[in-house]
């Protein structure tokens, strides 16, 4: 049991079932995930209405997702998706294709899911046919549009009315390296990066502009930064050379709101290293194939 007032979650926006805001204040929202805040979405809905809609089941489930890949659009719009994430299939386990499902929710209740699949066979007539009418029978699913069912990665755009969304932060992260695409320092020092790390510190980026490249040719991509955790982490303590391998990463073009449409994503792993050189390797998700490369990019190093 956590002691009283331990908990450093807040919730700092909430929308009622019309997806209108009902408290907080999506700048307060947007301002903590400028600062590298974690987030998760608190929603509830009802077993008949959302998991069986033939049961006569009515009662209440309450969810918290935890949404690791965190967007911040032209300072101003937040936007995150699940990376982890199996399907889930209420009560009992899974769903039935294997896949990440990579959610994504927008700070209006706009939500998405795309999915990559995992069992390496493209999906059948039958299996194409139960995913476009599974949830034909949900009074409160929206479904918005649909792309690439017969593909490995098929995407959707829709609303789900649940009856609450409240967006929670843990705002505990402290900035202390900052540097432009070629690594000039901005603010901080590596120094300070190294000794907290050493000491054991939880380290994320914020890399600004990751997703310009999915942009569509002539038109630019609005101004954004993408925070993600890393995993293990290194330190050249000649060189003074920081890096780390992050945590997957879903990429998305990036929209206000943001949403999936066909080629408009892909996923992978970065490592991104204190000059500015971040080593990709993404995945097509309609190939399922692997491709290596590096960029440089503007990023905040923070601890925790």
């Amino acid at each position: 049991m956590n002691p009283a007032g331990s908990n450093r979650w807040r919730c700092l926006y909430s929308l009622d079932h019309t997806r209108m805001p009902n408290a907080g204040s999506e700048e307060e929202l947007a301002a903590a995930i400028g600062r590298g805040a974690d987030l998760r979405v608190y929603t509830e809905f009802r077993h008949n209405e959302h998991i069986d809609t033939e049961s006569e089941n009515p009662e209440l489930i309450q969810e918290v997702a935890d949404f690791r890949i965190t967007y911040l659009l032209e300072n101003r719009w937040t936007a995150a998706a699940i990376n982890l994430r199996q399907p889930i299939s209420l009560p009992d386990g899974f769903g039935p294709r294997p896949s990440m499902s990579f959610f994504l929710y927008n700070q209006n209740g706009l939500q998405a899911v795309a999915r990559a699949g995992l069992d390496g066979h493209m999906p059948t007539p039958e299996q194409v046919q139960r995913s476009r009418s599974e949830h034909g029978t949900m009074p409160k699913y929206h479904l918005l549009d649909s792309w690439d069912d017969e593909t490995w990665a098929p995407s959707r755009n829709f609303v789900y009315d649940f009856d609450v969304f409240r967006f929670y932060v843990n705002d505990e992260w402290e900035e202390v390296l900052s540097h432009d695409p070629q690594g000039t320092v901005m603010r901080g020092s590596i120094d300070d990066l190294a000794d907290r790390f050493a000491e054991g510190c939880e380290v994320k980026v914020g890399i600004r502009g990751l997703c310009a490249d999915l942009g569509e040719t002539g038109h630019g991509a609005p101004d954004h930064e993408v925070f993600l955790h890393l995993g293990s982490c290194y330190y050249y303590t000649t060189r003074k050379q920081f890096m780390g391998g992050s945590h997957p990463v879903v990429r998305i073009r990036p929209a206000i709101p943001m949403r999936y449409e066909t080629r408009n994503w892909d996923c992978g792993w970065l490592m991104p290293r204190t000059d500015g050189r971040v080593a990709r390797r993404l995945m097509d998700p309609y190939t399922l194939r692997f491709k290596d490369d590096a960029r440089n990019y503007a990023i905040r190093w923070l601890v925790r």
